[in-house]
């Protein structure tokens, strides 16, 4: 059963990850693009550590990716800022 959940988390996390992946590609200004890019990569994320937490040989094992998930996630929200606000200044007058 764990193996199931396991391909199923993994596989939705990838589906995100090319859903982020399509609208990097496709969306028309930088900051719809970082929009679509950070979503759907932080969820992609979660569920692939959720999917990887189930296969986890110890508590101290699923509790060190949950850690470097909420590290990347609060990483991806800190250089999203700063790109936004680099492209909101280069459009200033």
């Amino acid at each position: 059963m764990l193996d199931a959940w396991t391909v199923v988390a993994v596989s939705a996390g990838a589906l995100f990850f090319l859903a982020g992946t399509v609208g990097l590609l496709r969306f028309p200004d930088s900051l719809t693009r970082l929009h679509a890019l950070t979503k759907a990569d932080n969820l992609g994320l979660g569920l692939v550590v959720l999917g990887l937490v189930a296969q986890a040989d110890s508590v101290v094992m699923g509790v060190k990716l949950v850690l470097i998930w909420g590290l990347l996630m609060w990483a991806s929200a800190a250089v999203s800022q700063l790109i936004a606000r680099t492209v909101h200044e280069a459009k200033r007058p």
